[in-house]
């Protein structure tokens, strides 16, 4: 399929930047070989690959992911996937795709000679190879099947572009023409056929790992008339087919859950019952557990009730959020006509948003303002929705390759390099270019789109690694000028190789298209200019945005001149000969492919936590500080010595902050440097939210697209709170937010203590009676004795407990006995209860025995009858917190008893307890009730399921989030965006 056109000039010019034109890049590192398994959480083998050859510099994650997720084949026998074996090189995964990317550019004249693109397959390979750079899963998963392998498959149902007939055709083979891109747009019209045509869509894009996103508000009200008699359903009954078929299609035919995305106009009639939506299933949800049934992601509960597989976002025009901040009335519109439906006080709707998100993470907002002003092709219509994780923001029925940097690849004694990271961008820019007309897609109108406006997704990851290696806060003003020089720097030299791109193969279709040419707004188009000066407007924009950066001397100098020469190179390329892709840049939540590449942060996040955890081949976990600590205190110019027990520190207590009687020697002053998302081990600092948005908001001027994002608020955040953020946003720029209040379901809080879960608070923290005495001594108890004898249940497990007592009331013998229990498991719990004896016998205090031995895991596990503990690990572990209940005085108000952490609002024996606890009293009377009165034993079900995200696939608890993302630490697995 070639391409080449009348307009060609030279060929693309490509410097040898990073590769070694005498060697090849394989031959430039060390490979090993190392057998991979990743078990279940029964300790059963789910994955093995035997002998996998990857980098000698590749983590056990990134050698999981690569492996289990991007090797084809489905047994490892053999090493030729073309006759049924599985790839286990990251050699075959590169020449795979690189090979075919370079195969395809030089076919399509993007090259005018072989050694041109043998170039450009030597650079792209080098950064794959050296974890430089990344492309979006589909890409890893699908292409170079049918070019590499031969594999082949007589399957319809997507469509690709055809050169010569200049028309969207159906695929015969899908590996031929992979689907390689990873972000949707997908519009929906008034109609049964679009509406069903949509199900269709995206049951085929989740088949391929992709995820999808479409605004519902062409869809005609709840109880709007219908032409023919009778009333609309509204647009929520139909979301329900399309939430139901994301919970079945698996994205990739993985375990890991699609990624959908649903949006809904403030104008739109049934605004109310979409921002309460998911509120009304989550209390239907939390009545199913409290009958027992399973409460975790993937358990029956959610299961049952309906909007658990999307992410949902509002559409607020500016008049809306004006109004809302200035108390004013706002109505919304009937779809059809277009007349005013329905009066709210908009102040009242943002306030039940901000509930229903304190409540359940959704819904989020996308600001239609801000979104607008950057839309670079505006006469073919509003850009109306966004991808799953919000970052790709365009017309709808087009799709985004994405793509992303590493960016702690770029740095050297010297600082960041930026000359290097400029080439990066321009050699990737140019691989994405080529996947555009190469690939498959959906329907018809996507393929047409995609080539017509070749919309590309350019991103990077490792930022919050980046700025702590530096020395620069992440809340720190100059930390937000080097992440904007960086943003504006990548979109820079993005948009310059696609001008270059242009002069050689034409730009792209739609630039130069007549106004309404988008079927769906054809009103949009008026008093507009033509898309190329909408195009040349958003370019000066981001050119003009640069000299508003602070810090732009000094340090930051060299970066902002080149940064602003290259701007000002694309504007004349663009002015010349146009531009290849409508939009260039966004920044992605980066999860497995950030993982893939090594990274200690994903996409614009900062880090987690200052620890991490090692998961060792023999079993059991390695503290380990964060790769960015040491050579951040190194960069601050502590001594060899100083960084040494800094790290040991760190290792400790899991922060360098002062703990208790130790001191950390880092000093006070270069503590915000290492300040994280979350609290980290024993710590108490972190970053407050508003550094995420003010973060956000310095690097939004500079992108194409959007930024996936979801700012994290502690669990004491109070709805106030998040009404303020969603405003404070939308003054700041943002195209889009969404909010994770930690406790709110179905997003898991990241590991940034040891995988002790829920350990108690210390001692200090509860009143527990004086057992200590200055020496060891044996305090015997008297010959006659007061005892207590419980009843439990565990499971289908019977046993009692007896603890006898000193005369004070303290306890000082433990007797256990398990009914229908072996002779091994009776004997350890023997042996436990004469241990806990001989302890409390001689003043261990018995806080200390609690924090230790609570959370034991081993059979007979399960629920109780006990509503203080409600499910029990094992029998120690329902022994010890029974104890806490029964003799640590303020041990069940300060506790949740399911967890072992502070609860933000004990309940009087007796009372219950209403759901989100930490909600301030303000909040009561608002428009939406979101406090069902639920009993401790139902809520401390849902705080032990909904608090730790659980792989579907392994298992484990190890899941990191990154916005509405999530990917597994143990097996590589995405739940969700990738």
């Amino acid at each position: 399929m070639n391409i080449m056109t009348a307009q060609q000039s030279s060929s693309l010019v490509l410097e040898r930047v990073f590769s070694n034109p005498d060697k090849h890049p394989y031959e430039e590192i060390e490979w090993k070989h190392e057998s991979v398994a990743i078990n279940n959480d029964k300790g059963e083998v789910i994955f093995k690959g035997n002998k996998v050859e990857v980098p000698s510099y590749f983590t056990d994650l990134s050698t999981k992911i690569l492996s289990n997720k991007y090797f084809y084949g489905d047994t490892d026998f053999g090493t030729d996937p073309a006759t049924g074996g599985r790839e286990t090189s990251f050699k075959q995964v590169l020449d795979r795709v690189v090979d075919t990317i370079s195969d395809w550019g030089h076919e399509d004249g993007y090259f005018d000679s072989e050694k041109d693109a043998q170039l450009f397959n030597d650079e792209l390979k080098w950064l794959c190879l050296n974890q430089a750079a990344a492309f979006n899963s589909p890409v890893w998963f699908n292409v170079g099947l049918f070019h590499k392998y031969g594999i082949n498959s007589e399957s319809r149902g997507n469509f690709r572009w055809d050169a010569p007939l200049k028309d969207a055709l159906p695929t015969t083979n899908h590996y031929e023409f992979p689907q390689a891109s990873a972000c949707f747009i997908q519009h929906v019209d008034d109609t049964m056929e679009s509406i069903m045509n949509l199900a269709t869509s995206e049951s085929r894009l989740f088949k391929y790992g992709s995820g999808s996103g479409s605004n519902l508000s062409r869809i005609r009200a709840k109880d709007e008339k219908l032409s023919g008699g009778g009333s609309a359903s509204g647009p929520l009954s139909f979301m329900e087919i399309y939430d139901t078929i994301a919970g079945t299609v698996r994205s990739g035919g993985k375990t890991r859950r699609a990624a959908l995305m649903k949006i809904l106009n403030t104008s739109h009639p049934d605004i109310v019952e979409f921002i309460q939506c998911k509120v009304h299933e989550e209390k239907k949800a939390w009545a199913l557990v409290e009958q027992g049934y399973d409460g975790s992601f993937d358990g029956e509960a959610y299961r049952s009730v309906r909007f658990q597989n999307a992410n949902l976002s509002i559409r607020p025009d500016d008049e809306f959020m004006e109004a809302a901040k200035e108390g004013l009335d706002y109505w919304t519109r009937w779809v059809k006509s277009g007349e005013k439906a329905e009066k709210h006080h908009a102040g009242k709707l943002l306030d039940m948003v901000a509930e229903a998100t304190h409540m359940c993470g959704d819904p989020g907002m996308q600001f239609d303002g801000i979104i607008h002003k950057y839309h670079t092709c505006k006469a073919s219509g509003r850009q109306h929705s966004s991808n799953p994780c919000s970052e790709f923001l365009f017309l709808d029925d087009s799709a985004c390759n994405l793509a992303s940097i590493n960016l702690l690849k770029f740095l050297d004694k010297d600082g960041f390099q930026h000359k290097r990271f400029a080439a990066a961008c321009r050699v990737l820019i140019i691989a994405q270019d080529i996947l555009v007309d190469r690939s498959s897609y959906p329907t018809r109108d996507i393929t047409v789109n995609s080539h017509s406006f070749r919309p590309l997704g350019l991103g990077y990851s490792n930022l919050g690694a980046l700025l702590m290696t530096q020395g620069y806060a992440y809340s720190d003003e100059k930390g937000r000028s080097l992440a904007a020089l960086i943003t504006a720097l990548m979109t820079a030299a993005a948009y310059q190789t696609s001008t270059d791109i242009a002069e050689r193969l034409g730009g792209f279709v739609g630039l130069d298209q007549p106004k309404s040419y988008s079927a769906y707004d054809p009103k949009e188009a008026e008093d507009l200019p033509d898309n190329r000066g909408c195009m040349l407007d958003v370019l000066k924009l981001h050119r003009d945005s640069v000299k508003q950066i602070p810090h732009r001397s000094g340090e930051f100098e060299d970066l902002y001149s080149y940064a602003t020469r290259r701007f000002n190179k694309a504007i004349d390329g663009f002015e010349k000969n146009g531009a290849r892709n409508s939009q260039v840049t966004v920044l992605a939540p980066c999860g497995t492919i950030g993982f893939l590449m090594g990274c200690d942060t994903t996409g614009i996040e900062p880090a987690m936590g200052l620890i991490q955890y090692k998961t060792l081949a023999g079993g059991g976990m390695l503290t380990i500080p964060n790769h960015s600590v040491k050579t951040g205190l190194e960069n601050l110019g502590y001594s060899q010595e100083d960084v040494t027990e800094a790290l040991e520190y760190v290792e400790k207590y899991g922060t360098l902050e002062n703990v208790d009687d130790a001191v950390s020697p880092v000093e006070s002053k270069d503590l915000p440097i290492f300040d994280t998302a979350f609290v980290s081990g024993r710590g108490k600092r972190s970053l407050h939210y508003n550094a995420h948005i003010d973060m956000l908001a310095a690097t939004q001027p500079f992108l194409s697209g959007g930024i996936s994002k979801t700012i994290n608020m502690p669990k004491e955040a109070s709805v106030e709170d998040i009404r303020n953020a969603y405003i404070y946003s939308w003054e700041k720029g943002l195209k889009g937010v969404a909010i994770y209040r930690d406790g709110s379901k179905g997003v898991a809080p990241v590991k940034t203590r040891k995988d002790e879960p829920n350990e108690l608070k210390a001692e200090a923290e509860i009143e527990a009676p004086n057992q200590m005495t200055a020496i060891p001594y044996r305090q015997k108890l008297p010959e006659t004795r007061q005892s207590l004898t419980h009843k439990y249940t565990i499971g289908e497990s019977e046993g009692y407990i007896t603890v006898g007592l000193f005369d004070d009331g303290r306890p000082g013998e433990v007797f256990i006995r398990q009914s229908k229990a072996g002779s091994s498991i009776q004997g350890f719990t023997d042996t436990v209860a004469i241990l806990l004896s001989m302890c409390l016998q001689h003043g261990v205090p018995l806080t200390d025995l609690i924090r230790k031995l609570s959370f034991s895991k081993f059979e007979p596990s399960g629920f109780t009858r006990n509503p203080d503990v409600p499910i029990a690990h094992s029998c120690v572990d329902y022994l010890m917190r029974w104890m806490g209940m029964k003799f640590v005085p303020g041990y069940k108000d300060k506790m949740s008893p399911s967890t072992g952490l502070t609860a933000d609002a004990p309940a009087k024996e007796g009372e219950s307890v209403e759901a989100g606890s930490g909600a301030s009293a303000e909040t009561e009377g608002n428009a939406l009730d979101l406090a069902p009165q639920l009993t401790q034993e139902t809520l401390s079900l849902l705080t032990k399921s909904q608090g730790n995200l659980i792989c579907p696939e392994c298992g484990s608890a190890r899941v990191q989030t990154s916005g509405t993302c999530a990917t597994c630490l143990d097996c590589g697995s995405s739940l969700g965006c990738s």
